[in-house]
């Protein structure tokens, strides 16, 4: 099989993937069931290159599915846990609203499919790092690889986790999350996000051309930073949380650094 092959064969999968989850959003009445998908569409992406291109360099195989399946399970299953049961998310409630009758064809669209070619795109890291055979040796890239990833699953795991340890208390209703990595940072959990994906890349980046697929990280990035990511949540908490002013003023939006003086 060519790498072409195998690019073709990801997106066909994701294809039927973002598909079938369109329909049971349909069944539930809940298009946000995407989210919770969205880790979890990338194991599913990385184990059929893994399972589709056996002449690949075999530790390097392994080590990129591992990488991938351990942020991919833990992101979806934190959504999960965050989501199920609490409705559809306003976003998705705002936009099922502005369609009327024919928001379940839109969302195929304006949702599933575009989110899925946005998983293919991204997933092409991990194609290569499955595919190319060279180098047949660990390399320095695979190593600082390996220890990117490891500071952004610590960035956006324990930023998730202190955040809903934040809200678990009656106390801060209302209040700014702004301690542990939040002090830091605006977004540490999409910071870690981002992090984990430049590393995902560097598994790839010593194989033949590799350096091309780091159009996946700075997708990602791009979107996580200036799209549906920093961007969108920071209007919504800008108008709901007045004292989020003042938050901004001291706290960086992404690249963590000490917080400046109000």
């Amino acid at each position: 099989m060519s790498f072409t092959e195998l690019v073709a064969l990801g997106g066909l999968a994701i294809l039927a993937f973002m598909v079938v989850l369109w329909l049971v959003s349909l069944r539930l009445k809940d298009a946000s069931i995407v989210d919770i998908f969205w880790g979890p569409g990338f194991v599913l992406a990385v184990w059929l290159y893994f399972a589709a291109a056996p002449d690949g360099y075999a530790p390097r195989k392994l080590l990129a599915a591992v990488l991938t399946t351990i942020w991919g399970l833990r992101l979806g299953g934190y959504l999960a846990w965050r989501n199920l049961g609490r409705g559809e998310d306003f976003r998705y409630r705002a936009w099922r609203e502005a369609h009327g009758p024919k928001w379940w064809w839109h969302s195929l669209f304006k949702v599933f499919l575009l989110q899925g070619a946005v998983m293919w795109l991204i997933s092409a890291p991990l194609a290569l790092a499955q595919f190319s055979s060279e180098p047949a040796a660990g390399t320095a890239l695979d190593a600082l690889g390996a220890a990117l990833w490891g500071i952004g699953l610590f960035f956006e795991a324990v930023g998730d986790w202190q955040l809903a340890r934040f809200k678990a208390d009656p106390a801060n209703q209302g209040q700014v999350m702004d301690r542990g990595l939040w002090r830091f940072t605006r977004h540490p959990n999409y910071f870690g996000d981002a992090l984990v994906w430049w590393g995902l890349f560097l598994l790839a980046a010593s194989a033949p051309w590799g350096w091309l697929t780091a159009v996946s990280p700075a997708v990602m990035t791009l979107l996580l930073r200036r799209i549906s990511g920093v961007t969108m949540l920071e209007r919504s908490l800008s108008r709901t949380k007045p004292q989020y002013a003042d938050y901004i003023r001291t706290t960086s939006a992404f690249f963590p650094r000490p917080p400046r003086e109000p």
